[in-house]
């Protein structure tokens, strides 16, 4: 296909997916206040209060170890992005943390949780800073058609990189979960080109060239189904709004392929463990996990590709609720019935006190505790490279 400016339309699917049969209750929308809360026993409440004093106790006892970022860390590429719509695999580009970029067969092009600034943070003099440096700029992607973010954090939504792909990409359309389309339209964005959704909706989003010149004559529409879908985690962007709006998982299908994108999300609530004790042992084998994930790989599954969260989890006991460590993203994997999965939400900001390195260390002996021990089913790779999806 060639770079003809494309006109999106979106609306309620043909033929709608299965849904969990309590789907109508919506248990996770709060009744008893603002906004939407994690309805499983698997996930434990905390303020953010009690989180950040639990954290200061850990630095004044001197148990909190910060990550050595001396580099090398994680390699950096320069992206190598296809220069047309014409390409018949499905390519995934890693942008650091949680930002993919995906290009499906048939054209559609999808960027998740894009954060183009040094820092995640609502200031840009403080806050974590980078300790890898950005693969590329938001200019130098060629075509963005959608955009779908997982919920409000700082490290998987920036204003001023929302800013930069409107003005570069003005047709792009945003999909995000309920209660955060009124900040896109207090940014200037066209409400039309924001679709809000709740957990197991979907829609269909069909691409046309706004202009068929002479070279688009044989010029296809861009077909996809985009659907939003549960994770066990929580939003705020200040002190005062946790879970007003809502947090997700998606899944886009299209060009005859399926990815899960997982966003950001825990597993299970871990207690405090002694130091070195597995938390997965059977002295833990009832500490409840999240029922989703299997729910999606049912119903919605399976995924010719996940993008699975496999850092920022430690202290576990602290983490755990929101934040996956690879033994969680594996059981995921699983559940989920994900073919091939790549890890994010690693290698860019220091969240928490692993290793920066850590994480994918970790996953591949998650991998032969889980007995998948086929090669590339469940990897990384360096920030900018591309992998294509058979």
């Amino acid at each position: 296909m060639t770079s003809a400016i494309m006109s999106a339309i979106v609306s309620s699917p043909t033929a709608p997916s299965r849904q969990p049969s309590n789907v109508a209750a919506k248990a996770h929308h709060n009744k008893h206040g603002v906004g939407f809360i994690n309805p499983w026993p698997s996930y434990l409440e905390r303020s953010g209060p009690q989180m950040m004093g639990k954290m200061l106790w850990l630095r004044l006892s001197g148990q909190w170890k910060d990550p050595d970022t001396t580099p090398p860390t994680v390699p950096v590429r320069q992206p190598e992005f296809l220069p047309s719509r014409q390409t018949g695999k499905l390519r995934a580009t890693w942008l650091g943390h949680a930002c993919y970029y995906v290009e499906f067969p048939g054209g559609l092009r999808v960027l998740f949780d894009p954060v183009f600034t040094e820092r995640c943070s609502p200031f840009s003099w403080v806050g974590p800073k980078r300790f890898t440096e950005m693969p590329c700029q938001v200019e130098d992607i060629p075509f963005i058609d959608a955009v779908v973010i997982s919920h409000n954090h700082y490290d998987h939504l920036s204003h001023p990189t929302i800013q930069r792909i409107a003005k570069k990409y003005p047709n792009a359309h945003y999909f995000v979960g309920l209660g955060n389309k009124p900040w896109f339209t207090h940014m200037g964005l066209d409400d039309t080109n924001v679709t809000e959704m709740d957990w197991w909706e979907e829609k269909e989003f069909t691409l046309s060239p706004a202009e068929r010149g002479e070279g688009d004559q044989k010029q296809a529409d861009i077909s996809a189904v985009i659907g939003c879908l549960p994770c066990q985690h929580t939003s705020a962007r200040t002190a005062f709004d946790k879970a007003h709006t809502l947090w997700a998982s998606w899944s886009i299908t299209s060009g005859g392929k399926k990815i899960w994108f997982g966003g950001d999300t825990g597993y299970r609530t871990v207690p405090m463990v002694p130091e070195g004790e597995f938390d997965y042992s059977d002295k833990y084998a009832d500490l409840p996990h999240c029922p989703a994930f299997a729910q999606i790989g049912e119903l919605r599954g399976p995924f010719d590709l996940g993008l699975i969260p496999i850092g920022a989890y430690d202290p576990r006991h602290i983490m755990s609720p929101m934040h996956a460590n690879p033994y969680d993203s594996v059981n995921i994997f699983v559940d989920t019935k994900c073919k091939r999965a790549l890890g994010i939400h690693w290698g860019t900001w220091v969240l928490t006190s692993e290793e920066v390195m850590e994480p994918p260390k970790v996953l591949k002996q998650a991998l032969k505790w889980k007995g998948i021990e086929e090669e590339g089913v469940f990897g990384t790779c360096d920030i900018g490279e591309s992998r294509v999806i058979e």
